[in-house]
Protein backbone atom coordinates (compact mmCIF):
# COMPACT_ATOMS: atom_id res chain seq x y z
CA UNK A 1 0.00 0.00 0.00
CA UNK A 2 1.29 3.44 -0.85
CA UNK A 3 0.29 6.37 1.41
CA UNK A 4 0.90 9.70 0.62
CA UNK A 5 0.56 12.86 3.28
CA UNK A 6 0.07 16.19 1.96
CA UNK A 7 0.17 19.52 4.23
CA UNK A 8 0.33 23.12 3.69
CA UNK A 9 3.31 24.76 4.92
CA UNK A 10 6.61 23.93 6.29
CA UNK A 11 6.86 22.56 9.64
CA UNK A 12 9.17 24.44 11.75
CA UNK A 13 8.92 22.90 15.25
CA UNK A 14 11.39 19.81 15.79
CA UNK A 15 8.55 18.40 18.08
CA UNK A 16 6.66 18.21 15.30
CA UNK A 17 8.92 16.53 12.94
CA UNK A 18 10.13 14.49 15.42
CA UNK A 19 6.99 12.76 15.99
CA UNK A 20 6.25 12.25 12.73
CA UNK A 21 9.72 10.90 11.83
CA UNK A 22 8.98 8.06 14.58
CA UNK A 23 5.52 7.46 12.94
CA UNK A 24 6.73 7.29 9.76
CA UNK A 25 9.59 4.82 10.29
CA UNK A 26 7.21 2.67 11.85
CA UNK A 27 5.12 2.65 8.88
CA UNK A 28 7.64 2.06 6.62
CA UNK A 29 8.14 -1.61 7.51
CA UNK A 30 4.34 -1.96 6.33
CA UNK A 31 3.54 0.49 3.65
CA UNK A 32 5.66 2.90 1.26
CA UNK A 33 4.89 6.44 3.20
CA UNK A 34 5.65 9.68 1.32
CA UNK A 35 5.28 13.31 3.30
CA UNK A 36 5.01 16.01 1.17
CA UNK A 37 4.81 19.83 2.34
CA UNK A 38 3.44 22.47 -0.38
CA UNK A 39 4.07 26.46 -0.34
CA UNK A 40 1.42 28.31 1.98
CA UNK A 41 0.16 31.35 0.91
CA UNK A 42 1.98 34.35 2.76
CA UNK A 43 -0.73 36.92 3.55
CA UNK A 44 -1.84 39.21 6.79
CA UNK A 45 -3.58 38.32 9.61
CA UNK A 46 -7.11 39.99 8.01
CA UNK A 47 -8.11 39.43 5.06
CA UNK A 48 -11.47 39.95 3.18
CA UNK A 49 -13.28 36.55 1.93
CA UNK A 50 -11.89 37.56 -1.47
CA UNK A 51 -8.56 36.96 -0.54
CA UNK A 52 -9.25 34.41 1.53
CA UNK A 53 -10.49 32.64 -1.36
CA UNK A 54 -7.59 33.49 -3.45
CA UNK A 55 -5.19 32.17 -1.01
CA UNK A 56 -6.85 28.70 -0.22
CA UNK A 57 -6.40 28.44 -4.61
CA UNK A 58 -3.25 29.55 -4.78
CA UNK A 59 -2.46 26.59 -2.32
CA UNK A 60 -5.38 24.18 -3.75
CA UNK A 61 -3.44 24.61 -6.93
CA UNK A 62 -0.34 23.20 -5.16
CA UNK A 63 -2.00 20.40 -4.20
CA UNK A 64 -3.85 19.29 -6.79
CA UNK A 65 -0.76 18.88 -8.90
CA UNK A 66 1.17 16.63 -6.37
CA UNK A 67 -1.88 13.99 -6.71
CA UNK A 68 -2.19 11.38 -9.36
CA UNK A 69 -5.75 10.49 -11.38
CA UNK A 70 -5.34 6.93 -9.75
CA UNK A 71 -4.65 8.49 -5.98
CA UNK A 72 -7.77 7.77 -3.79
CA UNK A 73 -7.72 11.11 -1.57
CA UNK A 74 -8.89 12.17 1.70
CA UNK A 75 -9.21 15.33 2.85
CA UNK A 76 -9.12 16.44 6.17
CA UNK A 77 -11.45 18.91 7.37
CA UNK A 78 -13.85 20.24 10.36
CA UNK A 79 -17.09 19.29 8.78
CA UNK A 80 -15.68 15.76 6.98
CA UNK A 81 -16.84 12.27 8.23
CA UNK A 82 -15.75 11.37 11.54
CA UNK A 83 -15.25 7.98 12.55
CA UNK A 84 -13.88 5.38 15.38
CA UNK A 85 -10.16 4.26 14.74
CA UNK A 86 -11.64 0.66 14.26
CA UNK A 87 -13.56 2.11 11.31
CA UNK A 88 -10.59 4.14 9.52
CA UNK A 89 -8.75 0.78 9.92
CA UNK A 90 -10.94 -0.91 8.58
CA UNK A 91 -11.86 1.29 5.73
CA UNK A 92 -8.00 1.88 5.50
CA UNK A 93 -8.03 -1.90 4.92
CA UNK A 94 -11.18 -2.08 1.97
CA UNK A 95 -9.22 0.20 0.25
CA UNK A 96 -6.08 -1.58 -0.22
CA UNK A 97 -8.25 -4.48 -0.76
CA UNK A 98 -11.29 -3.29 -3.38
CA UNK A 99 -8.50 -1.50 -6.00
CA UNK A 100 -7.38 1.93 -4.17
CA UNK A 101 -3.88 0.66 -2.96
CA UNK A 102 -3.02 4.59 -3.39
CA UNK A 103 -4.07 6.41 -0.33
CA UNK A 104 -3.60 10.58 -0.36
CA UNK A 105 -4.33 12.44 2.67
CA UNK A 106 -4.95 16.39 2.33
CA UNK A 107 -4.42 18.74 4.78
CA UNK A 108 -4.91 22.49 4.11
CA UNK A 109 -3.44 25.37 5.78
CA UNK A 110 -4.34 28.02 8.13
CA UNK A 111 -7.61 28.89 5.83
CA UNK A 112 -8.40 25.06 4.89
CA UNK A 113 -8.86 23.46 1.61
CA UNK A 114 -9.91 24.95 -1.42
CA UNK A 115 -13.31 24.10 -3.24
CA UNK A 116 -11.28 22.43 -6.43
CA UNK A 117 -9.66 20.18 -3.20
CA UNK A 118 -12.80 19.38 -1.50
CA UNK A 119 -13.86 18.04 -5.05
CA UNK A 120 -11.03 16.19 -5.90
CA UNK A 121 -11.31 13.83 -2.71
CA UNK A 122 -13.23 10.92 -2.99
CA UNK A 123 -14.16 11.20 0.88
CA UNK A 124 -13.44 13.43 3.91
CA UNK A 125 -12.14 12.99 7.66
CA UNK A 126 -12.40 14.96 11.07
CA UNK A 127 -11.01 14.21 14.02
CA UNK A 128 -13.56 16.03 15.69
CA UNK A 129 -15.16 19.75 15.84
CA UNK A 130 -11.82 21.16 17.79
CA UNK A 131 -9.96 23.48 15.62
CA UNK A 132 -6.59 22.51 15.33
CA UNK A 133 -3.21 24.10 14.14
CA UNK A 134 -2.30 22.14 10.80
CA UNK A 135 0.97 20.99 11.75
CA UNK A 136 -0.27 19.40 14.64
CA UNK A 137 -3.16 17.95 12.29
CA UNK A 138 0.07 15.99 10.49
CA UNK A 139 1.16 14.12 13.79
CA UNK A 140 -2.22 13.63 14.58
CA UNK A 141 -2.77 11.94 11.28
CA UNK A 142 0.47 10.05 11.37
CA UNK A 143 -0.42 8.57 14.77
CA UNK A 144 -4.00 7.55 13.20
CA UNK A 145 -2.64 5.69 10.05
CA UNK A 146 -0.16 3.61 12.34
CA UNK A 147 -2.82 2.61 14.73
CA UNK A 148 -5.21 1.46 11.82
CA UNK A 149 -2.19 -0.32 10.20
CA UNK A 150 -1.54 -1.71 14.09
CA UNK A 151 -5.37 -2.67 14.31
CA UNK A 152 -5.44 -4.40 10.98
CA UNK A 153 -2.14 -6.16 12.01
CA UNK A 154 -3.70 -7.36 15.16
CA UNK A 155 -0.77 -5.66 17.47
CA UNK A 156 -1.99 -4.49 20.97
CA UNK A 157 -0.83 -1.05 20.25
CA UNK A 158 -4.81 -0.05 19.82
CA UNK A 159 -5.73 -0.69 23.25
Amino acid sequence: MNIKVIGVGKLKEKYFKAGIAEYKKRLDKLAKVLIIEVGDEKAPESLSAAEMDQVKEKEGGRILAKIKDKEYVIALAIEGKQRSSEAFAKEIADLGTYGHPDITFVIGGSLGLSPAVMARANDTLSFGKLTMPHQLMRLVLMEQIYRAFMINTGSPYHK
